[in-house]
């Protein structure tokens, strides 16, 4: 266990990090993407010049003779729900982070944008069961308490069942909110049944997260891994090609089996790598996902 003093260094320097990012490189993104996404219906008017006409509610139009718009106002606030895998898997990372560690910094990143904009954060984190919950709050301090527990939470489970999370957050979760669920998702189960609940009653966006050396093996000789979920320790002759190209196929598959599950549910995705700057892929989502809103 890491001493306190380490504990608060590596937090702070997460803070630090991500709010010279949310002040500079995602001022406005995080606002132009989902505030006004939820709207409350204020009343019928009639219709002025100016009006957008997708605004004109035709059933009063058709009954009053001439024109009249629904009005809308934008909903204050925003519930922002980071969802988060703790198995074993996210402790590994062959390069400057682990996929855990990543996890908290694009965490701790979107839970700043959302304090900025006066929005509620909540955290869910899981193994091969929810682990730990917080419920939605603002203000900084809730967030630092967020990113801490993100980082040094010792969960009791080691695999990885992201259904579990997905039924639980479906239950605590009355109002529609915001979803970021950061996982490798290598889960032997099938979560596609809450996956599908979730994206019908929540905005989700599913943060794949994966390291090159899990993509990749190197040509090392023999090799003794150890799975980090069962424990079950391979040796694996990584100097020969046809192994090295299996495992490489393996993961291909498993990368496209995701990324069709996510596509059938119409569940936006960024995907992650630990060797990679997250911070251009976060930007690209906001980019993609603004032109895609202003098209209508």
């Amino acid at each position: 266990m890491e001493a306190p003093r380490d504990i608060l260094k590596k937090i702070r320097h997460i803070e630090l990090k991500t709010r010279k990012l949310v002040s500079t490189a995602f001022a406005g993104q995080y606002r132009s993407v989902f505030k006004g996404r939820g709207m409350n219906f204020e009343e019928v008017r009639e219709y002025q010049a100016g009006d957008e006409v997708r605004a004109i509610d035709w059933n009063v139009t058709a009954r009053m003779g001439h024109p009249f718009i629904k009005k809308f106002t934008e909903e204050r606030e925003l519930t922002v729900m980071l969802v988060v895998d703790v198995s074993a898997s996210g402790n590994f990372g062959s390069v400057n982070l682990s996929k855990r560690e990543m996890a908290a910094e694009v965490a701790c990143l979107l839970a700043f944008s959302a304090i900025r904009n006066n929005d509620k954060v909540g955290l869910i984190l899981f193994s091969d069961h929810v682990e730990h919950f917080i419920a939605p709050r603002k203000g900084s301090s809730h967030t630092l308490r967020l990113i801490r527990d993100i980082l040094f939470f010792e969960p009791q489970g080691r695999g990885t069942d992201p259904s579990a999370a997905l039924a639980y957050l479906n239950r605590v979760a009355t109002r529609k909110a915001v979803v970021f669920l950061l996982s490798d998702f290598d889960a032997p189960g099938d979560f596609s049944r809450e996956l599908s609940m979730t994206a019908r009653r929540h905005d989700l966006i599913a943060m794949p997260i994966s390291d090159p050396r899990e993509e990749e093996l190197p040509d090392a000789g023999i090799v003794t891994f150890e799975d980090a979920e069962t424990g079950e320790l391979i040796a694996i002759n990584t100097s020969h090609r046809g192994v090295r190209k299996r495992h490489a196929q393996t993961m291909e598959k498993r990368t496209a089996k995701l990324n069709t599950l996510l596509r059938k549910h119409r569940i936006d995705s960024i995907r992650l790598r630990t060797d990679d700057d997250y911070l251009p892929a976060l930007r690209t989502f906001f980019r993609v996902r603004e032109r895609r809103l202003a098209l209508g």
